[in-house]
């Protein structure tokens, strides 16, 4: 098990478990005062993985581990040792066989408790060059990166650096997360042509980013490949973005939208094309829904597919198992030498994750993604629509279910964000099913000072009001909770699972929170379940009681809320104002 947070020293300690015939685990240390239940996944990892030994600063030395610090390894490799001083069994390396399992990778998490995948050289092997050749990497590539190298894609693109031959230049999440302008600073400094980066990385750089401010240049003229991860990818913030950055040299061919999974190794596939022909390049690749698509599935048309010979990615129903039709969505499943060999300690979910089979005939082993996709057009892109588990199904009166009613989470949630930009946290806003009849909408706000009952009670009237308009879908609970309550996992993704045990649990740092509801004459109501800073508020009495929803609720007051006149002023002034290119609602104020 390797314990190290990103940098120089984790890579050393990857590639040397690798050429030591080691199976190595990686993964983010926790905080070592083990401060808001960080040791979870730490034990979790202790009791599947059984590791022999450990690799990790002295502060995580404890007992029943044999344990080896990484300042003791620092001070033995400064030493030059020549071939004479090492013995013949050290100076010897066959590499491992394809079918040995060199590396336990965790998945995310974004979905439910992270799994451990069994990833084989062999299947490692095939998806570093599945990627090297999908995006014309070569010793004349130049990479920059700031994902964490414990985990996905930033492990990848260690690996996809040394097949290819290229260059790469790291630095640390934490660092690019402080200052969101070292990313493009390093891709004018070094000429990168290729840099991976989660989707929620661009509009971050455009809001916090702060181009024209800053004292070096930013020339982006040399990016090839800017590939983006954590799909669903929205069209409108990387259009944002390329309109941003366009004077500055960013060449829209460079979009590289994604797909890629733990259980594939990471890479599954792009709809990205090199840039001779402007019709297979952004700007100009459709859109559905608003997303972007990640692939182009095999046409017999164009002999230019995603997919390799030894590649098959298929659209199936859930239910009946047989393959769609392109313009239906279903599941994302894939069939390549590139998936893990299973679930370490999970027989039973290996055999339903990585050995499905279609039923119409006698196929192929394929990996059950959990994604939801859909393929459109002539050239067969394929779109990640959602995820299976975040889909959110609303019952009709007459307990019958239709899938006019299926929902996915992260349509809610942009609605949600776009009514109320200046007021809630982008990509911090979970969506899920409290009941078959019963969404509920968790928000972080920017910032919860200052801001008195009333406004926060329109926030929440708005936000239930913005997705009845836009996805015609009624919101029974919208949750207004402090800066940093929504979860997360490291690499960002939303983990509405967890959000949804945290708000049943009442662990939510609640703000305000409010139900919402019809009566039996179809009259809406609200009321207030909590509002209070810490989440510690009653549940209103008055609960039950048919009001309209315009009119005032009695609710307990915000503690610390005694903002000035000034600020009130101008919080009331962004609740009514609205742009026509707005979809913000105009809210009437009553201060």
């Amino acid at each position: 098990m390797i314990l190290c947070p990103p940098g120089l020293e984790l890579i050393e300690i990857v590639f040397g478990c690798q050429r030591a015939g080691l199976v190595s685990i990686p993964m983010l240390p926790p905080d070592p005062s083990f401060a808001q239940e960080s040791h979870h996944h730490l034990a979790r990892v202790l009791s599947q993985t059984k590791p022999k030994a450990a690799i990790a600063p002295r502060g995580y030395i404890t007992r029943n581990l044999r344990w080896v610090s990484t300042e003791e390894i620092g001070i033995k490799t400064t030493t030059k040792l020549g071939p004479s001083m090492l013995s013949p069994s050290l100076s010897l390396y066959n590499g491992c066989k394809p079918e040995e399992v060199y590396l336990i990778q965790y998945t995310s998490g974004a979905t439910g408790i992270p799994k451990p995948v069994l990833v084989t050289a062999g299947s490692a092997a095939h998806n570093v060059r599945a990627a090297r050749k999908a995006y014309d990497l070569h010793p004349n590539s130049m990479i920059t990166s700031w994902l964490p190298q414990y985990h996905d894609c930033g492990l990848m693109f260690l690996l996809l650096t040394m097949v290819s031959g290229a260059t790469c230049v790291l630095t640390s999440p934490t660092s690019f997360l402080k200052r969101p302008r070292l990313w493009p600073e390093l891709i004018t400094d070094f000429r990168a042509t290729c840099t991976p980066v989660p989707s929620f990385t661009l509009p971050l750089v455009v809001k916090r980013g702060g181009v024209e401010k800053g004292t070096s240049p930013i020339n982006l003229t040399s990016m090839k490949n800017l590939i983006m991860i954590n799909e669903p990818i929205y069209r409108a913030p990387v259009e944002e973005f390329v309109n941003a950055f366009a004077p500055f040299g960013l060449n829209p061919s460079s979009i590289s939208p994604s797909y890629g999974l733990a259980e594939n190794g990471t890479f599954v596939s792009t709809a990205w094309r090199p840039a001779n022909n402007d019709s297979a390049t952004f700007p100009n690749i459709p859109t559905h829904n608003k997303l972007l698509p990640s692939a182009r599935l095999a046409s017999t048309n164009d002999d230019s597919s995603s997919e390799e010979e030894d590649m098959q990615i298929v659209v199936v129903d859930e239910e009946t198992l047989v393959p769609v039709q392109d313009g239906t969505e279903g599941e994302i499943w894939v069939s390549s030498p590139s998936n893990g060999s299973g679930y370490l300690g999970h027989p039973s979910l290996t055999r339903e994750t990585f050995h499905a089979r279609l039923s119409i005939r006698v196929s192929k082993c394929f990996l059950r993604t959990g994604d939801r996709g859909i393929v459109k057009g002539e050239e067969r892109f394929l779109y990640v629509t959602g995820r299976c588990s975040d889909i959110i199904t609303i019952a009709p009166p007459n307990d019958i279910e239709t899938p006019s009613h299926a929902h996915h989470a992260h349509y809610l949630e942009t609605a949600a964000y776009d009514a109320f930009p200046q007021f809630l946290r982008r990509g911090c806003i979970a969506a899920f099913e409290c009941d078959s009849r019963k969404v509920a909408i968790i928000a972080e706000l920017q910032r919860s000072d200052g801001l008195s009952r009333d406004i926060l009670r329109k926030l929440c009237e708005g936000i239930r009001d913005a997705i009845s308009k836009q996805e015609k879908v009624e919101v029974g609970l919208v949750v207004l909770v402090k800066n940093g309550s929504v979860p997360k996992t490291t690499s960002g993704k939303l983990q509405r699972w967890l959000a949804k045990a945290r708000q049943v649990s009442g662990k939510m740092n609640a703000v305000m929170e409010m139900e919402f509801g019809l009566d039996d004459n179809g009259k809406s109501w609200s009321s207030f379940v909590r509002s209070g800073s810490n989440g510690s508020g009653a549940r209103d009495e008055g609960r039950g009681k048919r009001s309209s929803s315009s009119s005032a609720s009695s609710a307990m007051e915000v503690s610390g809320n005694v903002g000035g006149e000034r600020a009130e002023s101008e919080i009331a002034y962004s609740l009514t104002s609205s742009d026509g290119n707005s979809t913000r609602p105009k809210l009437l104020s009553t201060l």
